[in-house]
């Protein structure tokens, strides 16, 4: 069996048989973005005895000081700027024995004009320090996302989409995108080297682990649900009766870290873009119910009329939080930090249409994920790290 088959279970973690033949080879990775929910799975599955085309050496960069919950990952970490051009030549330049980078990484400005300015410079900066400087140079990896097919969060249910389910064929929208912005930068910079690969990988929304990420929606709905807990309140739903009752789907972290080790590695997934999802539907009804399970609180129905949003309910529950993470001896975090209530409001009041993936399974990755079981497995890595209680 295949590596990217093992779906439900999670590939990243079978062990290797005694009768598997050892690596032959190694491949060093650049992860780019490697605290973010994306990068943090890579930093994890890539250095495992079984990761196809290893051993991985890892290099893993971010902005921020190296973070205590990623001390277990054995990485090379490199605190790097990658907006500042010359900080990013300066750290990243003298890494001559890349063959893979992985960039799993965004800056958010206020209009998505910016966002393509800013988005599109750090990934050159990236480029600009590695493909000149790496000889071995092999594969670049490229994570984006739906909005590839709904356009920016500025312009949601203001422009016209294409029908879903969204397949990676469909042309891009009359509008500014900063996912489009890198893909242009991607497939122009793989130019400037013979025999250079890319892929890119459209997830839906993200059941995953990082407390700094900008749009972690597990880590958020635990936080609002442990403050509900702790106050002794009724754990209402926040959103939209649409997305109540609708079918949504996920991409769980560690599914799309071996999607992108899939592309990197077989030479049948190169110079593609693939959606990457769980492949499963799920009703936030029902998950509401799983939630409220997962940390004893009392569940709430879906209630008409005027509810107000996590951004909210939530803007004076600072002192709050501290209390609940003085009082269970949690990681010191503050709560702008792990509550994404932004991202939470957004997910939970639209209707995002669901894409096909269909293009990977005929590219030979038939990996999966039960929504239902990776929603519960990120609740229990947040209060196994300590997040939440």
């Amino acid at each position: 069996m295949s590596w990217w088959w093992a779906g439900a279970i999670g590939a990243a973690k079978k062990k290797l048989e005694e009768d598997d033949a050892p690596p032959k080879h190694q491949s060093v990775a650049l992860i780019v973005g490697v605290t973010g929910i994306s990068g943090n799975s890579l930093a994890e599955i890539l250095p495992l005895s079984d990761t196809p085309g290893g051993p991985w050496k890892v290099y893993g960069v971010a902005r921020r000081p190296r973070p205590t919950w990623t001390e277990d990952n054995p990485i090379n970490y490199i605190r790097c700027d990658i907006s500042d051009p010359n900080e990013t030549l300066a750290k990243l330049s003298i890494l001559t024995d890349i063959t893979h980078v992985f960039y799993v990484t965004w800056s958010n400005r206020s209009t998505e004009g910016e966002n393509c300015e800013v988005n599109g410079k750090m990934l050159k900066n990236v480029l600009d320090a590695v493909i000149p400087n790496c000889p071995n140079l092999k594969h670049i990896s490229l994570k984006t996302g739906r909005k590839y097919y709904l356009g920016p969060f500025e312009t949601f249910g203001k422009i016209k989409t294409q029908d879903p389910p969204f397949t990676e064929d469909m042309p891009r929208l009359d509008c500014k995108n900063f996912y489009y912005t890198l893909e242009d930068v991607l497939f122009e910079e793989v130019e400037k080297k013979e025999d250079l690969t890319w892929s890119v990988h459209r997830s839906s929304k993200i059941f995953g682990f990082s407390p700094h990420s900008l749009m972690n929606l597990v880590g958020t709905l635990c936080v609002y649900a442990a403050i509900c807990k702790h106050e002794g309140v009724v754990l209402r739903f926040p959103g939209s009766k649409a997305v109540w009752d609708g079918y949504s789907d996920a991409s769980d972290a560690d599914l799309v870290a071996e999607h992108q080790i899939w592309a990197a590695v077989d030479p049948y997934a190169k110079n593609e873009a693939f959606n990457v999802s769980n492949g499963d539907v799920f009703t936030w009804k029902s998950f509401w119910k799983v939630l409220a399970e997962q940390f004893e609180v009392e569940y709430g129905e879906f209630e008409e009329g005027e509810r107000p949003a996590l951004k909210e309910l939530m803007k004076d529950k600072g002192p709050v939080w501290d209390e609940i993470v003085r009082e269970n001896g949690l990681t010191p975090t503050r709560l702008e930090d792990v509550g994404n209530w932004w991202f939470g409001d957004l997910i939970l009041n639209t209707e995002i249409p669901l894409d096909t993936m269909n293009k990977s399974k005929e590219h030979g990755f038939l990996g999966f994920r039960n929504s239902k079981n990776s929603f519960i497995s990120w609740i229990d890595k947040a209060k196994a790290y300590k997040i939440v209680p």
